[in-house]
């Protein structure tokens, strides 16, 4: 991957982040953090509990801003002060419960219309046409599962897996220009996370987009994408490209925490493989 400024897609700079700022609760979930995620580069990001991993993710979405001085720059876009629904034209998202990205109300047509109207704004009804029901039906396709049969299907009706492969399309539908997968298998069993993940790596890769996937385990991380981060209180304390990545042991990437934070791993519970 040619790393310069030229296909740089998001930028963060200085960026910070305090919960309960006047309280004895008071927490500094992103201490400082500068990124660069590059065109078609698909980051891991690993961490225990409370290291900031979703906060990050929410800060790029646009949920909360960060603190005064800190940047979020996409494709160039100084978007720091974009609230979340309209930084949804450059932001694509799968959140860890299948429920929260999609409608169960809606039909599965319904909710990629939904998904197309975040970054093109009309209504409903004038954005099914025939077309793009068969746009539907081919990204539907793609994934295996047989939902291209099944558009008028209420999304209620899918399975946990089958939810979650759907809010993949539709968080891919409109082209974002990066996409954020918060922990988007931990609440599905082994079987169906490995598919799910599996489906992941292909769309990303077809899709040739930039990713940003937060995870618990290491082994996933280590196994999934083109780079691997590790943040520890804050702070981004490992940045392994995708070279060194491909030769990572789990052990390997325990000492090179050790190394870089300056003291011991004890989370055992992102070293567990039988989830994600």
């Amino acid at each position: 991957m040619d790393a310069t400024e030229n296909n740089i897609v998001l930028q963060l700079r200085k960026v910070r982040k305090i919960f309960a700022r006047d309280s004895v609760d008071k927490i500094i979930a992103l201490n400082g953090v500068d990124l660069d995620v590059y065109d078609r580069d698909f980051v891991t990001v690993i961490g225990s509990n409370g290291a900031g991993k979703s906060t990050l993710l929410n800060i790029v979405a646009g949920v909360f801003p960060p603190e005064r001085g800190g940047m979020v720059i996409i494709k160039g876009h100084d978007v720091t002060n974009l609230p979340e629904h309209k930084r949804a034209a450059y932001v694509g998202r799968v959140w860890q419960e299948p429920a929260v990205g999609t409608a169960g109300k809606l039909t599965i047509e319904e909710n990629l219309c939904l998904a197309l109207l975040r970054k093109h704004p009309r209504g409903l009804s004038s954005a099914i046409d025939k077309q793009r029901r068969q746009q539907f039906r081919e990204q539907l396709a793609s994934l295996g599962l047989g939902l291209e049969d099944r558009l008028n299907t209420p999304v209620k009706n899918l399975s946990g897996g089958q939810r979650q492969a759907l809010a993949l399309v539709m968080a891919t539908i409109g082209n974002p220009a990066i996409l954020l997968l918060d922990e988007h298998v931990a609440t599905l069993d082994p079987r169906t996370a490995q598919t799910v993940l599996q489906l992941t790596a292909e769309i990303v890769h077809r899709e040739q987009m930039a990713a940003i996937m937060v995870t618990h385990n290491m082994e996933v991380a280590l196994r999934y994408g083109k780079r691997l981060v590790m943040m520890h209180k804050g702070r981004i304390v490992v940045d392994i490209g995708e070279t060194d990545k491909k030769a990572l042991t789990v052990t390997d990437l325990i000492a090179a925490f050790e190394q870089a934070a300056g003291e011991k791993f004890l989370d055992d519970t992102i070293l567990l493989s039988s989830q994600e």
